[in-house]
């Protein structure tokens, strides 16, 4: 039973990891490492609707404690390739460029910045499920959001555009 809710999970986890990574061999590390902690702790899972959340828990500090602090690297062509991020339909070049340069973005973003959008946006945790995660206040999470929000715009230009196109104001007599 446990066994089967936890291979449920993994194309979660498959996506959260390689978001942490930006590396699809470090990511197939980190699921590794995850399923296997997992499954040696599974006496300290307490509430069974709980379990995706547990085991991003223990993704994300499997993630922190080995990561080395080495400056951020560049995005790898062949990630952005064969992504399970990428869209699921066929997209048309111009719309495919776009994802791409969507995610290199988001690869450039803190560990912090860009575990707080995964979780929330990609993985469709609450403010309150995200936190816990990662083990941060809900004002916390929604700071890192803000600001990497904020930076993926600035990256990928959104913010020129918005600028543009958004509403006008006038000046009422």
């Amino acid at each position: 039973m446990f066994g089967d809710k936890l291979v449920q999970e993994i194309p979660h986890l498959r996506r959260f990891a390689r978001s942490l990574t930006r590396d699809k061999d470090e990511a197939d590390d980190l699921l590794q490492a995850t399923l296997e902690r997992a499954l040696a702790k599974k006496h300290m899972l307490r509430k069974p609707g709980s379990l995706r959340s547990w085991l991003f828990r223990i993704m994300y500090n499997a993630h922190i404690n080995t990561r080395q602090k080495a400056s951020a690297r560049e995005v790898p062509m062949d990630f952005l390739e064969d992504s399970p991020l990428v869209v699921s339909v066929i997209a048309n070049q111009e719309q495919q460029m776009e994802v791409n340069d969507i995610l290199a973005a988001l690869y450039q973003l803190p560990i912090e910045q860009r575990a707080a959008i995964s979780l929330t946006a990609i993985e469709g945790l609450s403010y309150r499920e995200a936190s816990k995660v990662l083990k941060i206040p809900q004002g916390t999470l929604m700071s890192r959001l803000f600001r990497g929000r904020q930076a993926l715009r600035r990256t990928t230009g959104e913010d020129t555009v918005a600028l543009r196109t958004g509403p006008t104001l006038f000046r009422v007599k």
